[in-house]
């Protein structure tokens, strides 16, 4: 009786609410459908049986790519057909459970302070331990795989920081909580407020003065003897022999238990931990995710939480309201329970006006992954994420076992003293503590991939748990986009190569997730394992198509027949929608031009090369490696970012594979110009009936390569593209074309 009761006093904590628009998209999917179907008609009925083999091939080669490529539609509309948008409802949570909110703990992930400086590192974790939530709930640990004494160094002056930082955040209401980010953006205080304009100039000059203190003896790659003297976590270095050769460091920089861990104002401060854990070079590391486990049992025994938010170390916090908006997700009493995790997007705080890499991917972010919510729950992607820890720990869902009352739970610390702790946790993050254990396999982040976030993810929500993404107003956290287009390529080749091999993997999500997850979620994890596979029939529309219209060979209807018009409506049609869902999201129509270049640029290199290294590494000839984007570059080339010229200063292979199709697109443009100009009226109109389509795919991808073509001809500065290149790109497309006409 009571529970009834209960249930009908129910008020929900969030809403979930269908995206308006949806009859509109299905009906406009129908029609693709029906184009798609045509076009397969025509491949069929006009297959040139009576032509020459090379001709015939050439049809079926089309004909396969293009099956492809309406196939990996099916799949994008499948993950659109039914989007959700979430809403948290973050007064009713703090009517409810103001005095019973539970522990959080943060964990920010570092691996290299030569690539990741310490100074965006601590902007980081001042960002998160400046949340508005209360301070002695909050335990941050930085896992630091580098195992540099410049950025524990950096850790305590952030320690330092926070007590004057923390209070002015709380006083004046600070958006965003990373002072780097703040100061950059904040407008400075108007003389009518004269408490504030003093306090402001004095926090940003203590902040100054620690970044410049911090930065030098990053430069100089030394601690100062006398800071090493002041405390005793730099006797630890005296013991490790290089980065990948040393013992457990673990300190606890600040113990929220210790009635000195206070700020200025007298409120307490969140634990601070600083953790490098073990590596030997005899044992694997498991990167990223070998740090996230390690965080996971440490933090067990110190501050044990029960929601874990785990962030790269430059996704700073940009809204301070995040974690309660994530709260009102796990503490619903309805359908909180069985919630894993809460994935935010990725936003980043450095794209250019017309985003010119496209690193943004805001029509992944704002409209396949509220449509993958909707077929059952978003992938993790990494970072930004809020996880229930008994579900990361590997606890299957089960409805009356995971029934959490809140208001009755115990949020209990560790009692022992920092000291203790330290030393009793450093076993947990040693290199033999998880042989013979579930840790990597059933426990924790999944070993085995460059991108273990997507199969944790799916493993948690084939044990029964669900997922939500949220895309708040403000954005939870942004973080540092790629500033060359080498580093977009090499990151989305990792990406790519992640995912295709969990597609060839006993975790594909067709196999693993069978009758564990929904169908259309399995599908939709389609979309992103398959990115490398779309390079193939990629490279075969970019490049063969232009090699016969030097031969002769036509491959797409005349333009005077009726059957160009499936051809011309999916094409049109779909590059139409694609830029009205751009401006919808909130791009331009030169980022979404951009969209489409860097679109092609990734799958002719990034994705194929990923293809081919899956490939290598499935038939033991390649080994697993774990690249970190840098986030660090020299003023010239940001300099270059902001004008949104494309940077092609270095050489790469896979800069080789893009100047080598800019120059056969441009090769066979001229040859069809050529013979047009040699024509008389009938035969032109004639050679432009046949051929018409070709052309004009052939000057559409010369269009988009004009960033190429600059780099190899024109530009003079040092992000042209290297001689090398350009003198090999054009041998190569010469004799592609030579071969092609003979």
């Amino acid at each position: 009786m009571l529970e009834q009761m209960a249930k009908n006093d129910y008020v929900p904590l969030f809403a979930t609410r269908q995206l308006k628009g949806r009859t509109l998209f299905r009906s406009f999917a129908a029609s693709i459908l029906v184009g798609i179907c045509f076009i397969f008609v025509y491949r069929v009925r006009f297959y040139p049986s009576e032509s020459g083999k090379l001709e015939r091939w050439s049809w079926i080669g089309l004909f396969l790519a293009e099956l492809w490529f309406s196939f990996y539609w099916f799949l994008t509309s499948v993950c659109r057909w039914n989007s959700v948008h979430r809403f948290p409802y973050t007064g009713r949570l703090s009517q409810r459970f103001e005095k019973q909110l539970p522990n959080i703990d943060i964990f920010v992930c570092t691996a290299d302070p030569l690539i990741e400086p310490p100074i965006m590192v601590i902007n980081t974790v001042l960002s998160v331990m400046a949340y508005n939530y209360p301070p002695e709930k909050l335990s941050i640990y930085l896992s630091d795989d580098g195992g540099s004494d410049l950025t524990f160094y950096a850790m305590l002056e952030a320690a330092t920081f926070s007590k004057k930082w923390l209070p002015f955040c709380k006083k004046f209401k600070v958006e965003p909580t990373s002072p780097e980010a703040y100061f950059r953006t904040a407008l400075e205080p108007q003389v009518k407020d004269p408490v504030k304009v003093k306090e402001w100039a004095s926090i940003k000059k203590l902040y100054e003065d620690m970044k410049m203190r911090i930065e030098t003896t990053t430069r100089l790659n030394q601690i100062p003897q006398d800071i090493r003297e002041q405390h005793k976590g730099f006797r630890e270095w005296d013991f490790v022999s290089s980065k990948h050769d040393h013992q457990t460091i673990l300190q606890i920089i600040i113990d929220g238990r210790d009635s000195s861990a206070i700020d200025i104002d007298g409120q307490p401060l969140p634990n601070l931990v600083y953790l490098a854990r073990e590596k030997r070079p005899q044992y694997h590391h498991h990167f990223k995710a070998g740090a996230m486990n390690a965080l996971i049992r440490v933090s067990s025994r110190i501050s044990n939480g029960p929601i874990i938010l785990n962030v790269d170390c430059d996704m700073y916090s940009n809204n301070s309201e995040s974690i309660k908006y994530a709260l009102c997700f796990f503490m619903d009493e309805e359908k909180g329970d069985e919630v894993a995790y809460v994935q935010f997007p990725q936003s980043f705080y450095n794209l250019t006006k017309n985003d010119i890499y496209a690193s943004s991917l805001p029509v992944a972010y704002k409209c396949d992954l509220p449509g993958i919510d909707g077929n059952g729950g978003p992938c993790y992607i990494g970072t930004g994420c809020f996880h229930r820890r008994e579900a990361l720990s590997g606890k299957k869902y089960d409805h009356k076992e995971c029934k959490v009352d809140w208001k009755r739970l115990n949020n209990t610390k560790a009692e022992e003293s920092a000291s203790v702790l330290e030393e009793t946790c450093k076993i947990l993050a040693s290199c033999t503590f998880e042989q013979n254990t579930p840790w990597g396999k059933e426990m924790g982040l999944k070993y085995g991939c460059p991108v273990e976030d997507i199969i944790t993810g799916l493993s948690v929500q084939c044990r029964g748990w669900k997922s939500v993404y949220l895309v708040p107003q403000r954005e939870g956290f942004l973080g540092v986009a790629p500033t060359t287009l080498l580093q977009m390529l090499v990151q989305h080749k990792r990406w790519g190569e992640g995912h295709l091999q969990i597609f060839l993997s006993r975790y594909c999500t067709l196999l693993y997730g069978h009758k564990k997850i929904p169908l259309k979620l399995q599908l939709s994890y389609l979309l992103y394992n398959l990115w490398a596979a779309n390079s193939l029939p990629t490279l075969y529309y970019v490049a063969v198509p232009c090699l016969c219209l030097l031969k002769g060979f036509s491959l797409f209807p005349k333009t005077s027949s009726p059957w160009v018009l499936p051809f011309a409506y999916v094409a049109i049609a779909n590059r139409a929608y694609s830029l009205g869902e751009f401006l919808w999201v909130g791009g331009t129509f030169r980022g979404w031009y951009n969209d489409q270049r860097m679109w092609m640029f990734k799958r002719t290199t990034a994705y194929f090369f990923a293809f081919v290294d899956t490939i290598l590494k499935l038939l033991g000839y390649s080994k697993a490696a774990f690249v970190i984007t840098a986030k660090v570059v020299d003023d010239e080339v940001l300099e270059r970012y902001e004008k949104e010229m494309v940077e092609f200063g270095a050489t790469s292979p896979m800069f080789y594979m893009l100047a080598t199709l800019a120059m056969l697109n441009l090769f066979s443009s001229f040859g069809a110009i050529n013979k047009v100009i040699l024509l008389d009226a009938d035969e032109l109109s004639k050679v432009l009936d046949q051929f018409g389509l070709q052309i004009l795919l052939c000057l559409i991808l010369v269009t988009i390569n004009l960033p190429v073509y600059q780099a190899l001809f024109f530009r003079k500065d040092n992000g042209r593209m290297p001689s090398s290149i350009t003198y090999k790109s054009i041998i190569f497309a010469l004799m592609a074309c030579t071969l092609a006409l003979y």
